[in-house]
This record gives structure tokens, C-alpha cells and sequence, in this order.
């Protein structure tokens, strides 16, 4: 580890918060959770499967260049764990998957937020053969499967997801091309957009990547420090450069009372508005985990709030996300139904 020299510090960026535990230690997650062996490189992967409601192969990594509070996934993406796969083998899960791909999305689908469009994995329309009263009515009942996770179709996208390595672009770069010359999936990536430096971004768009899922933690700098670790500062500069280069684009935030409430949301949805006023956009409901357990989630009234703020900020598309959070009496369902635009949860 004494020669290690940070790929972010090399292009003149700041080094992440990395640190990942293994076997009692500390080290740089680049370190731990990536590695070359006969010059191909191979990354740490907890797991693969298809995710709901997302309808896609998701591919959750351990190790990240983020020590974020909040983490669900801190238990792999923070401390070592995993079975190594080579973009070789991570290519063999990806072709049988596109065997049995039930929905073809075109690429500007290739995100999250349009999983909503054509499903709402209730499964009514094969467990009682009639729609539901949300049913987007897009979709045969044939299409819909059932999966550990639930119903739904299975769409023709891969992503990289849980920890983030992109800070270290070749991994990803190369799953990219093998997927696209023996698939017909897309490439998303999961990414908390620390390790998409410009020099990266051209890197990952001449190889094929279609889309980022961007999170962004926070528009306040000190607050985004304290959550994560690092620094937003090149972070709020990434919806224009990832649009520049024609990448697919969605962004997420997540409302947390007390830190991260409508305010910052609405300077979030501003900035994106600024760049394109279709990005779509999810304001998810915190939840309690890992160091913020002391935290409460959001009310139904706050996330509503917010939603508005963002659409007054000028986003055209905007919905709010994990429900069962936020919504769950009758009351609160009624009330997100009277105040949100349809389709927007």
C-alpha cells in the first residue's frame, strides 16, 4: 500500500473517502476491491441480480470512494466482500440475462426513473389477470415475471451499483465493450460521480457506457462533506458534462429532515433545470441506517413539499420516491394523491 497514488489526485481532483476494511485494516477501496491479475483487471462483487422495481440486472460492488452516514450498503460497500469477476465473467452473467430479457427499452430509457413508465410491479395483472388502478397499461401480462424481488418485466439494462470505483474507469470501460458487442443491453452505471473527472467521462463514453444514475448527496458543501467524506464541488459541475457527451442522464437526492430538506432539494432541481429541464429527477425518503440511525424519516407533507419545490425550480420530470417510507397510512397515500402529479410516485 506504500506506493499507492490516488487516481483522482493524478488528473489534479481530491482523493475520495475510501477506506475499506478487510481482514481487521484500512485501505484505499482501489486497493482492497479492484485488482490486476495477468494485466486484466477484476473487481469485488457481492452480488448479481435482477432488481425491483428498477427491472433490471443490477450488480452490486463492494468498495467505494465514499464513507457516506447514511449508506444501506455499507456492509459490502465499506468493508471487503465479495467473489472477484473479470469484465470476462461479468460478460457471462449479462448474456444470460439478455436471454431472458422481456422488455426492450430504447437507450434513453436506460435509467431507473423509466422503469416507472411501464410497470409498477404490483403484479396484479398475473396474480388476479386485471390491471391495477396505477397500471401504466403499457405492458402485456407476459412480460411480467416473477423474481425474488417481486413482479415485473425484465428490461434489456445492466448496471453497476452499491459501491463506486469510477475513479478507476478501465473495469467498467472494458464490461462495456465486451457487453455491447455480444448483447443488446445497455450500460448504466450507479454513481456517486466522484470519480467522473473529465479525462474519466471520455474514457467511459468512448467505450460504450450508456447512462449514470447520479446521486447527489447534498447541494450544500459543508453538509455534503459531512455526509460523504468529500467534497460536491466538481460533483454539481457533472449534469452539464455527463449531458455533453450524450450519456444518458437521471439524478437522485434523498430528503433527510434536518440536513437535507426542501431547500437544497429545490437548489438541486434548479441547477438541473439550468441544464436541461427534462433531466429526470427522484427526491428518495431517507431512511435510518448505518451512522444516522438517530435520524427520523420524512412526512408524507415534507416529501409533497419538496416535490413542489423542485417542480417550481422548472423540472418537468419529477417523482418521489421509496413510499413505503413516507406513505404508508391511508391518510398519506390519499394526501400524495391529491397534491402530486399522476405518475409521480
Amino acid at each position: 500500500m506504500e506506493d499507492f497514488e490516488c487516481r483522482n489526485k493524478q488528473q489534479g481532483f481530491s482523493m475520495g473517502s475510501c477506506r475499506v476494511e478487510f481482514n481487521g485494516q484500512h485501505a484505499p477501496a482501489c486497493q482492497v476491491t479492484l485488482r490486476q491479475k495477468n494485466k486484466e483487471t477484476a473487481r469485488l462483487i457481492t452480488s448479481v441480480h435482477l432488481s425491483r422495481p428498477e427491472n433490471y440486472l443490477s450488480i452490486y460492488q463492494s468498495g467505494c470512494n465514499f464513507s457516506c452516514r447514511k449508506c444501506h450498503s455499507w456492509y459490502f460497500s465499506k468493508v471487503k466482500d465479495g467473489k472477484w469477476y473479470t469484465p470476462q465473467e461479468i460478460l457471462k452473467e449479462a448474456m444470460a440475462y439478455d436471454k431472458s430479457v422481456t422488455l426492450e427499452e430504447p437507450r434513453d430509457k436506460a435509467t431507473t426513473w423509466h422503469a416507472h413508465d411501464t410497470c409498477r410491479c404490483c403484479g396484479s395483472c398475473v396474480v388476479y389477470n386485471k390491471r391495477s388502478s396505477s397500471c401504466p397499461g403499457v405492458l402485456a401480462s407476459e412480460a411480467i415475471t416473477l423474481s425474488p424481488q417481486g413482479f415485473g418485466p425484465i428490461r434489456n439494462i445492466v448496471a453497476f451499483t452499491g459501491g463506486d470505483l469510477v475513479c478507476c474507469p478501465e473495469f467498467y470501460g472494458e464490461c462495456a465493450r465486451l457487453i455491447h458487442t455480444h448483447t443488446n443491453l445497455w450500460l448504466l452505471i450507479e454513481t456517486n460521480g466522484h470519480g467522473l473527472t473529465p479525462q474519466n467521462l471520455d474514457y467511459l463514453q468512448a467505450s460504450g457506457v450508456d447512462a449514470f444514475w447520479l446521486d447527489i448527496k447534498a447541494f450544500d458543501g459543508k453538509k455534503h462533506k459531512w455526509l460523504t467524506g468529500c467534497s460536491n464541488k466538481n460533483i454539481l459541475k457533472l449534469p452539464a458534462e455527463i449531458l455533453k457527451r450524450n450519456f444518458v442522464l437521471e439524478v437522485l437526492s434523498l430528503y433527510i429532515p434536518g440536513l437535507v430538506e426542501a431547500d437544497d432539494l429545490a437548489k438541486i432541481a434548479r441547477l438541473l433545470a439550468g441544464v436541461d429541464r427534462t433531466i429526470p429527477f427522484t427526491i428518495l425518503a431517507f431512511f435510518p441506517e448505518y451512522r444516522m440511525k438517530d435520524y427520523s424519516a420524512p412526512t408524507v407533507y415534507a416529501m409533497v413539499a419538496a416535490y413542489e419545490r423542485a417542480k417550481a425550480a422548472g423540472l418537468q420530470n419529477i417523482r418521489l420516491g421509496n413510499l413505503g417510507v413516507f406513505a404508508r397510512t391511508q391518510k398519506d397515500q390519499q394526501y400524495l394523491i391529491d397534491n402530486v402529479d399522476k405518475g409521480a410516485y
